[in-house]
Protein backbone atom coordinates (compact mmCIF):
# COMPACT_ATOMS: atom_id res chain seq x y z
CA UNK A 1 0.00 0.00 0.00
CA UNK A 2 1.37 3.37 -0.71
CA UNK A 3 1.83 5.38 2.12
CA UNK A 4 2.99 8.86 2.84
CA UNK A 5 6.01 9.32 5.32
CA UNK A 6 6.42 10.90 7.95
CA UNK A 7 9.34 11.84 10.58
CA UNK A 8 8.03 11.65 14.39
CA UNK A 9 10.16 13.25 17.70
CA UNK A 10 8.69 12.92 20.61
CA UNK A 11 10.96 15.13 22.96
CA UNK A 12 10.22 14.98 26.91
CA UNK A 13 10.04 18.56 28.45
CA UNK A 14 9.28 18.07 32.14
CA UNK A 15 7.94 15.37 34.48
CA UNK A 16 4.47 15.64 36.25
CA UNK A 17 6.04 17.95 38.97
CA UNK A 18 7.38 20.63 36.28
CA UNK A 19 10.97 19.01 36.72
CA UNK A 20 13.33 18.97 33.51
CA UNK A 21 13.33 15.07 31.80
CA UNK A 22 16.34 13.53 32.73
CA UNK A 23 15.80 11.49 29.14
CA UNK A 24 18.67 12.02 27.67
CA UNK A 25 17.43 10.73 23.93
CA UNK A 26 14.12 11.70 22.11
CA UNK A 27 11.30 8.96 20.48
CA UNK A 28 12.31 9.55 17.29
CA UNK A 29 11.12 7.37 14.07
CA UNK A 30 9.88 6.92 10.58
CA UNK A 31 5.86 6.30 9.90
CA UNK A 32 3.72 5.96 6.96
CA UNK A 33 0.22 6.35 6.91
CA UNK A 34 -1.83 6.12 4.23
CA UNK A 35 -4.01 9.41 5.11
CA UNK A 36 -2.24 13.14 4.75
CA UNK A 37 -1.69 13.94 8.63
CA UNK A 38 -1.31 17.75 7.39
CA UNK A 39 -4.44 17.80 5.23
CA UNK A 40 -6.74 16.28 8.71
CA UNK A 41 -4.96 18.55 10.58
CA UNK A 42 -5.87 21.45 8.32
CA UNK A 43 -9.84 19.90 8.03
CA UNK A 44 -9.60 19.68 11.57
CA UNK A 45 -8.38 23.40 12.08
CA UNK A 46 -11.20 24.84 9.84
CA UNK A 47 -13.70 22.82 11.75
CA UNK A 48 -12.70 24.19 15.05
CA UNK A 49 -13.52 20.67 17.14
CA UNK A 50 -10.48 21.87 19.25
CA UNK A 51 -8.47 24.22 20.35
CA UNK A 52 -5.24 24.82 18.43
CA UNK A 53 -2.80 22.94 20.60
CA UNK A 54 -5.00 20.20 21.22
CA UNK A 55 -5.73 19.67 17.28
CA UNK A 56 -2.17 18.37 16.35
CA UNK A 57 -2.08 16.27 18.97
CA UNK A 58 -5.29 14.74 18.68
CA UNK A 59 -4.75 14.37 14.66
CA UNK A 60 -1.67 12.63 14.74
CA UNK A 61 -1.89 10.47 17.82
CA UNK A 62 -5.65 9.15 15.79
CA UNK A 63 -3.73 8.90 12.82
CA UNK A 64 -1.05 7.11 13.97
CA UNK A 65 -3.18 4.78 16.29
CA UNK A 66 -5.62 3.60 13.28
CA UNK A 67 -2.74 3.00 11.22
CA UNK A 68 -1.47 0.69 13.22
CA UNK A 69 -4.61 -1.14 13.79
CA UNK A 70 -5.48 -1.18 10.22
CA UNK A 71 -2.20 -3.05 9.61
CA UNK A 72 -2.56 -5.37 12.23
CA UNK A 73 -6.42 -5.36 12.17
CA UNK A 74 -6.49 -9.57 12.65
CA UNK A 75 -5.06 -9.03 15.76
CA UNK A 76 -7.30 -9.91 18.63
CA UNK A 77 -6.36 -6.92 20.43
CA UNK A 78 -8.66 -4.82 18.40
CA UNK A 79 -11.23 -7.38 18.05
CA UNK A 80 -13.38 -5.62 20.10
CA UNK A 81 -12.54 -2.45 19.54
CA UNK A 82 -12.45 -2.32 15.73
CA UNK A 83 -16.47 -1.64 15.43
CA UNK A 84 -16.41 0.88 18.17
CA UNK A 85 -13.56 3.15 16.51
CA UNK A 86 -15.49 2.44 13.09
CA UNK A 87 -18.40 4.09 14.47
CA UNK A 88 -15.98 7.28 16.11
CA UNK A 89 -14.87 7.70 12.94
CA UNK A 90 -17.97 7.92 10.92
CA UNK A 91 -18.92 10.49 13.87
CA UNK A 92 -16.20 12.24 13.74
CA UNK A 93 -16.27 12.94 9.65
CA UNK A 94 -19.85 13.82 10.25
CA UNK A 95 -18.91 16.19 13.01
CA UNK A 96 -16.47 18.02 10.93
CA UNK A 97 -18.55 18.11 7.70
CA UNK A 98 -21.48 19.48 9.56
CA UNK A 99 -19.56 21.82 11.30
CA UNK A 100 -18.12 23.11 7.65
CA UNK A 101 -21.27 23.68 6.47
Amino acid sequence: MKQHQYHVTVQHLTDLKGEPSHYKENLQFNVGNHDDIFAIVERLNRAKIFNDETIPAFAVGLKLFSEVMLENREHPIFQDFQPAFMQFMKNLKQNIKSSQS
